[in-house]
C-alpha cells in the first residue's frame, strides 16, 4: 500500500508540473499569437481531468493507509490478537499490492503442527492465483507468485522469517522476541480476551419442566449452555442467560387440583411436597382415571389463566418446590441462569398475535390460525391460535423471540436445544425474519443442537429398569466413582478431608462435563464412567492430573513464585531448547482457538487445545530440568526461565478450564 501511494504520488507531482508549465504558457501569450493554443488547451484540460482523479485517489490510499498504520501500530503493542487474524490481514495486503487486480482476494492461513520444520503457519493463496490468471490468459508459476507477494509483506511483530517453497507455499515462523514478550505480558496481567466486535448475547439453555426432576437429557444443554456464556462473557460480549423453564400449561390443571385434595390448607402453610415427581405422577393417574377429576383439572386451568388467586398461590407453590431442586443440581454444576419461563410471555403472546394480524400473516386452517415460515407456504405452518382459542409453543416461541429482539435488545440469540426440534427452529427464525422481527442485517440467531446421551449399549441412556436416568442420581454415582479413584491412588492418605472433598468434586464433575464438551455437539456420544476417569487420554483427569503436577513445580523449587511480577523483573523467559519453544508456541495459540469456539459455537476445539497442551508440556517436562538436585535430594539449581514457562502453562490452563467449567485444584 506504501509503494502504492508513492508511485500515484510522484505521478502527482509530474502531472502538477506540467499543468502549471502549461498555465505559465498560457498567462504569456495570447490566441493570436499562438495558432496552436486549442491544442494546448485541450491537453490542459485532459491534465487538469486527470490531476482530479488522482488527487481523490491519492486522499483514498492516504486515508488507507492512516487507517492501516493505526491498525498496524495497536497490533504492534497489543497482546490481545488472534496470530491467524494478525497474518490475514498482513496477506491480504500482500496480495492486493503485488496484483491489484485481484485486490478482494482473502488470504487463506493455515497453522502448521507445532513439531514441523517448515514453519509455523503457511499462506497458501499462490497456487488459487495461478489457476485464475491462467483463466485470464496469464501463465505464472505458484513460486513466482508467492516470491512477489513476500517481497509486498509489511512489517510485522509477529513474523520473524518468511520462506517460499517450491510449490508456492509460503511458510511463516513466528518471532521468539513476540512469543516472549507475549508469555510475560499474560504472567503479568493474566490472559487477556482476543479483540471481537461486541454484541448483546441471550443465550437459552437447560429449560426443565416445573414438577419433574431434572434428567439426563437436560444434562447436554446445561452444560452447553453455561460453557458457551462464558466463552463469550470472556470475550466482553454482553451475555443474557436465560432458563426458559416449562412452567405454565395444561398440565398444571391437574397438580392445583391434586394439591387442593392433598393439602387443602395450602393457602395458609407451605404444602410439604416431598417428592415433587411422586407427586406429579399420582395426579397424573387420576386425571387418566377420574373423569370428575379431570373436569375439576381443567376447570383449574381456567382459574389459573384468568389469574384467580387460589390458583395462582397453588401454582407458585409448585413451582418453589421445582426450583428447589433445580438450584441443587446448579449449584453442583456451578451453573449460573436466570429464570423467565413460559408464563412470562402470556400477555405478550396476546401482543404478538395481534402484531402478526395487523401484518395478514394468519390464515384460517380447519378452525385454527396458521403462519406460514416463509413466502413459499411451504413446509410445516406454525399454529399461533389452536381452534379452541388457546396458545402452543409456536406462539410463545414467537412471542419469547420477539421480547429478545424488541425488549432485550439482543442482537444475537442462542437456542441450547437437542437436535431433534432443528425443524421448529428453523420455522421459529424463519417466521420472525418474515414478519419483521429479525434483521439478517443486524441479528444473529443459532440453533445450538446436540446429539444424544447413551449407555454403554449404544442406546439411549437409561437404568436398567428402563426409567429416565436422574441427574442429581448421575451426579451422586460421579461422586463415587471419584472418590474409589482417588483412594485406589493413595489420595486420602495424603490429602486433608477438605482437600480430598474439594478433589473428589473436581474429578467427579469436571469428567461428567469435559467428556460432554469433547465430543462435537451434534454427535451422540457414549456415557461411561471408566473412560471418562481414566488418566490417559484426552480425559478431565488426565488434564486435572497434569494441572496439578505444573502447580507443584513452582512450589518444589524452594523460591517463592506467589510473585509473578518481581520474578519477571528479575528473571526472563528463554526459549532457547525446541521443547521451550513448542510450549510457547502451542500456548500462543489460545486466542485463535477462542476465536474458532465463538464462530460456530464448537467447545471440543478448546477441549482439544488443552489436551495439546498438556501433552506438550509433557514433552517439554521430560526434556527440559527446571529444578536440578543432588543425589542426597538437594536442590542445586533452579531454571526460573523454564519455572516461568511452567506458570504461563497453568494460566493458560486455568482460564480454558474456566470455560469448560472445570474446577482445577492445586494439591490432587
Amino acid at each position: 500500500m506504501i509503494s502504492e501511494l508513492k508511485i500515484e504520488l510522484n505521478t502527482l507531482i509530474n502531472l502538477e508540473y506540467d499543468t502549471a508549465k502549461l498555465q505559465a504558457i498560457i498567462k504569456q501569450t495570447t490566441l493570436k499569437q499562438h495558432t496552436d493554443f486549442e491544442d494546448h488547451y485541450d491537453y490542459l484540460t485532459k491534465l487538469q481531468m486527470e490531476n482530479r482523479k488522482l488527487k481523490h485517489r491519492f486522499a483514498v490510499i492516504k486515508k488507507s493507509i492512516t487507517e492501516e498504520q493505526e491498525t498496524n501500530g495497536k497490533m504492534h503493542n497489543d497482546d490481545n490478537l488472534s496470530i491467524t487474524e494478525h497474518l490475514e490481514k498482513v496477506f491480504t495486503s500482500a496480495i492486493a499490492n503485488a496484483y491489484p487486480c485481484f485486490c478482494n482476494v482473502r488470504a487463506i492461513i493455515a497453522a502448521v503442527n507445532v513439531s514441523s520444520p517448515f514453519g509455523d503457519y503457511q499462506c497458501n493463496n499462490a497456487m488459487g492465483l495461478s489457476k485464475k490468471m491462467k483463466i485470464e490468459g496469464i501463465i505464472k508459476a505458484a513460486r513466482d507468485i508467492a516470491v512477489d507477494i513476500q517481497k509486498c509483506i509489511p512489517e510485522s511483530p509477529i513474523i520473524e522469517k518468511l520462506e517460499v517453497s517450491s510449490a508456492g507455499f509460503i511458510n511463516i515462523f513466528l518471532s521468539k522476541k513476540f512469543a516472549v514478550r507475549s508469555l510475560t505480558n499474560m504472567l503479568r496481567d493474566g490472559v487477556r480476551p482476543p479483540r471481537v466486535l461486541k454484541q448483546r448475547v441471550l443465550v437459552d439453555f437447560s429449560s426443565p419442566n416445573i414438577a419433574k426432576q431434572m434428567h439426563v437429557g437436560h444434562l447436554r444443554s446445561t452444560i452447553i449452555g453455561e460453557s458457551i456464556c462464558r466463552l463469550l462473557e470472556f470475550l466482553q460480549h454482553d451475555v443474557i442467560r436465560i432458563n426458559h423453564l416449562g412452567d405454565w400449561g395444561t398440565q398444571f390443571g391437574m397438580l392445583i387440583a391434586h394439591l387442593e385434595d392433598c393439602f387443602p390448607n395450602f393457602i395458609n402453610e407451605s404444602p410439604p411436597i416431598g417428592d415433587l415427581q411422586e407427586f406429579y405422577k399420582e395426579s397424573k393417574k387420576r386425571f387418566d382415571s377420574d373423569d370428575n377429576f379431570k373436569k375439576r383439572a381443567y376447570n383449574r386451568v381456567v382459574t389459573l389463566q384468568k389469574g384467580k388467586t387460589e390458583s395462582i398461590k397453588a401454582w407458585q407453590h409448585i413451582c418453589d418446590v421445582s426450583r428447589k431442586e433445580f438450584q441443587q443440581i446448579y449449584d453442583r454444576l456451578d451453573v449460573t441462569i436466570h429464570e423467565r419461563g413460559e408464563s412470562f410471555y402470556q400477555s405478550r403472546m396476546l401482543k404478538v398475535v395481534e402484531f402478526l394480524r395487523v401484518k395478514g400473516l394468519l390464515e384460517f386452517d380447519d378452525g385454527r390460525e396458521i403462519m406460514w415460515p416463509d413466502d413459499s407456504k411451504s413446509g410445516i405452518p406454525l399454529t399461533i391460535i389452536k381452534s379452541d382459542g388457546g396458545f402452543t409453543y409456536d406462539t410463545s416461541d414467537m412471542a419469547a423471540i420477539r421480547h429478545r429482539v424488541e425488549e432485550d435488545l439482543a442482537t444475537w440469540i442462542i437456542y441450547v436445544v437437542d437436535s431433534g426440534q432443528s425443524t421448529h427452529f428453523n420455522a421459529i427464525f424463519k417466521a420472525a425474519k418474515r414478519c419483521g422481527i429479525l434483521n439478517s442485517n443486524v441479528h444473529r440467531v443459532d440453533h445450538v443442537q446436540f446429539g444424544l446421551v447413551l449407555g454403554e449399549d449404544g442406546k439411549k441412556f437409561k437404568t436398567r429398569s428402563g426409567d429416565t436416568v436422574k441427574l442429581a442420581d448421575l451426579l451422586d454415582e460421579g461422586m463415587k466413582y471419584s472418590l474409589k479413584q482417588l483412594q485406589e491412588r493413595g489420595r486420602d492418605q495424603i490429602l486433608t478431608p477438605e482437600e480430598l472433598v474439594e478433589a473428589q468434586e473436581a474429578v467427579a464433575y469436571g469428567c461428567i462435563k469435559y467428556t460432554d464438551l469433547s465430543h462435537n455437539r451434534i454427535s451422540d456420544y457414549i456415557f461411561s464412567f471408566d473412560k471418562m476417569l481414566d488418566d490417559r487420554g484426552n480425559t478431565a483427569v488426565y488434564l486435572l492430573y497434569t494441572y496439578t503436577r505444573i502447580c507443584s513445580i513452582a512450589r518444589n523449587s524452594g523460591d517463592d513464585f506467589s510473585n509473578l511480577g518481581a520474578i519477571l523483573d528479575t528473571y526472563n523467559i528463554k526459549l532457547d531448547h525446541k521443547k521451550e519453544w513448542k510450549l510457547a508456541k502451542t500456548l500462543l495459540k489460545l486466542h485463535d482457538v477462542l476465536i474458532q469456539c465463538a464462530r460456530g459455537l464448537f467447545l471440543h476445539y478448546l477441549c482439544e487445545f488443552c489436551y495439546e497442551v498438556c501433552v506438550v508440556f509433557t514433552e517439554f517436562y521430560d526434556d527440559c530440568y527446571c529444578i536440578e538436585k543432588n543425589k542426597s535430594g538437594q536442590i542445586i539449581s533452579v531454571n526460573h526461565s523454564r519455572i516461568l514457562l511452567c506458570e504461563a502453562t497453568a494460566v493458560v490452563l486455568r482460564k480454558c478450564f474456566h470455560i469448560l467449567g472445570l474446577k482445577p485444584v492445586s494439591k490432587m
